[in-house]
């Protein structure tokens, strides 16, 4: 998003074609700043998206994900400069040749923002903002709304996404429990669970309803990723794992707790609105960030913290501050 925003910036009357995984087709009505998005979605549907690249005159094609596919819609737009990190040298020289510009930059070194806005560097922005931001479409809103209305949330309300595709990355269901049971216990909050549709989601979930008392609304598997987006946008705090909703929450400038394990902060985390981040057993969020740091179990991260860091975000004093 940043480096879309950047691009219109810089260039008000450019044609912007952007092409994203089918993955991330939810996105799409709340991606503005682009004439047209196409889709790929690794059938043989894609064969229509093949003809749309190779038939219209580009004149820069910018690869973001480095991958055979997206190296073959470079290869099809004919465009004069198709940039490209200059990693895929070192991965297939085949595939290089399709590129013209290799920027030395590598994923691993920076902010995955600064990445894709140091990919643009054939373009030669005068300017360029490293903001994330959703234009949430009006029927999104509504949907979160009616599904507040119906579990009766009226007061201002605290999300805790639990679920991630990454089983590796679920905190411990007693943890969340004691957790919900504390901010229930000190804040005059509704609480709402979320999480993904998944089995193993949906059993972690029903995991952490069992060991608290309190009234949790559960949203788990009945929002679709825009639906969330406006939930978290209506939040007072979301406390997340490392997962979807901490990009949907900082785009929607929503204070947040998040919990990172495997995933280095480095390259994923917030970096606008509040945002505290817990990784491994300090016990206090982290203020500084390397490219560099382990893996960490997310066992390591206490309840303590998590809870001390939500007291610090729901505090009177904090409520208080625009977001």
């Amino acid at each position: 998003m940043p480096a879309i925003t950047a691009l219109r910036a810089n260039f008000p009357d450019a044609r912007l074609t952007l092409v994203v995984s089918n993955k991330c087709a939810e996105l799409v009505p709340a991606i503005w700043d682009v004439d047209q998005i196409w889709t790929a979605r690794r059938n043989p549907r894609d064969l229509a998206l093949f003809f749309n690249v190779a038939r219209e005159k580009f004149d820069y094609c910018i690869d973001f994900t480095r991958t055979d596919r997206s190296a073959f819609l470079a290869f099809l737009s004919h465009a004069g400069v198709r940039a490209v990190s200059a990693r895929v040298l070192d991965q297939s020289r085949n595939r290089a040749r399709v590129y013209t510009d290799f920027i030395d930059v590598r994923m691993r070194d920076m902010h995955t923002v600064d990445y894709h806005l140091a990919l643009l560097q054939p373009l030669r922005l005068r300017f360029a903002s490293s903001s994330v931001r959703l234009a949430l479409p009006e029927t999104a809103r509504a949907k979160a709304d009616q599904l507040r209305r119906d579990a009766k949330i009226d007061k201002p309300f605290v999300i805790f996404h639990t679920g991630s595709a990454r089983r590796e990355k679920f905190w411990d269901p007693a943890r969340w429990a004691k957790v919900i049971e504390q901010t229930g216990f000190n804040h005059d909050v509704d609480l709402v669970l979320s999480s993904g549709t998944s089995p193993f989601e949906q059993a972690h979930v029903a995991a952490i309803k069992r060991q608290t008392q309190q009234r949790v609304a559960d949203f788990s598997g009945k929002t679709d990723l825009l639906t969330l987006a406006a939930l978290i946008a209506q939040a007072r705090l979301l406390v997340t794992i490392d997962s979807a909703p901490m990009h949907l929450a900082a785009a929607m400038q929503t204070p947040q707790v998040v919990l990172f394990g495997p995933t280095n902060p480095f390259h994923w985390r917030p970096r606008e609105g509040s945002a505290l981040i817990l990784h491994g057993d300090s016990g206090v969020p982290l203020t500084k960030f390397s490219p560099v740091r382990p893996r960490l179990p997310m066992s390591q991260i206490s309840t303590d913290a998590v809870i001390g860091a939500m007291d610090s975000l729901l505090a009177p004093h904090a409520a208080a501050q625009p977001s």
